[in-house]
């Protein structure tokens, strides 16, 4: 087995675990990051209905203008403004964070700290 297929592995293990806990509700739904070598996605997704409420990414023409480079701390920065903002305008305020079996740092971490300065509480 080569090694990125054990990482891969280890982020699904990790992920399946995580998931076991984190559920989004009404009053607090999930906010789930998936980060690629290029890009950075994140959704806010309620659970029970299955429904995507907000979403960001640097694939997205508005914030892929704003950053010279999409695959760096300084976008996912700009992703957790930007969801943050979105998600206050359709009076979401507090969210689940679901890192989604990426280790906590590095890209999710920034994504985390701007989402929570910009006004979303975990």
């Amino acid at each position: 087995m080569s090694v990125a297929n054990q990482r891969r592995l280890a982020r699904m293990k990790r992920q399946v675990r995580v998931r076991r806990k984190v559920t989004g509700t009404d009053e607090r739904p999930r906010l789930c990051v998936f980060r690629s070598s290029k890009h950075i996605y994140v959704q806010i997704i309620e659970d029970v209905t299955g429904r995507t409420l907000v979403t960001a990414s640097t694939a997205s023409k508005d914030i892929a203008d704003g950053v010279k480079h999409t695959g760096n701390i300084e976008a996912a920065k700009v992703v957790g403004q930007a969801i943050a903002k979105k998600a206050l305008e359709q009076n979401i305020k507090q969210v689940v964070f679901d890192r989604n079996g990426f280790l906590y740092h590095g890209r999710i971490k920034a994504l985390a700290d701007a989402a929570r300065e910009a006004g979303l509480s975990f």
